[in-house]
């Protein structure tokens, strides 16, 4: 291994290539398999939105580096607009291939609800595990407080208080990503 290389490329490796180094890491499986749905399994024509994404990405590098919490909504509101555009273009010019895989791409309230979900799923790893525990028991397995407690082996007075803070945390963690009730 050559060291005058290697330190010759640590040297041109700035913020902006550590952002996006970071931003692939954490977010492009997650982006592919976004939109991979969106464009009907086109494993391609996924990996091209991705890529034009996190290009778009290191273009608002400024933007995205101020940011507070995720920038996975964003993310993935980008590609979404991507493909959107994507599809609009084809439908201006001749077909040029068979449209069926086109007419698979989900509705807006599909793409919408996919949105809500990543958006929930970054602020519940926002709380403490105690939390986030009280919250799932109760309101995503829909069990009582009664029930909560005794699988989570706490008093039930114990998991009304978590779930309490747990809200009240979701609630400003939510408003940090731009999501207003």
């Amino acid at each position: 291994m050559d060291v005058r290389k290697d330190a010759h490329v640590a040297d041109r490796t700035g913020p902006d290539e550590e952002l996006m180094r970071a931003l692939y890491e954490e977010h492009a499986a997650a982006l592919l398999a976004f939109v991979s749905r969106l464009v009907a399994g086109d494993r391609q024509r996924a990996e091209d939105v991705v890529q034009e994404t996190l290009l778009r990405a290191w273009r608002n590098a400024d933007r995205l580096r101020g940011a507070t919490g995720s920038v996975r909504p964003w993310l993935v509101t980008v590609a979404r607009r991507i493909v959107i555009d994507n599809h609009r273009s084809r439908q201006a010019r001749p077909r040029e291939v068979d449209p069926a895989p086109l007419e698979q791409i989900p509705a807006e309230d599909e793409i919408d609800r996919a949105l809500r979900l990543m958006t929930i799923s970054d602020a519940l790893g926002d709380l403490s595990q105690a939390h986030r525990e009280a919250l799932i028991e109760t309101y995503f397995k829909g069990r009582t407080v009664g029930e909560a407690a005794e699988a989570l082996g706490v008093p039930a007075g114990t998991v009304r208080s978590r779930v309490f803070y747990a809200l009240r945390s979701m609630r400003l963690s939510l408003q940090e990503r731009g999501v207003t009730p």
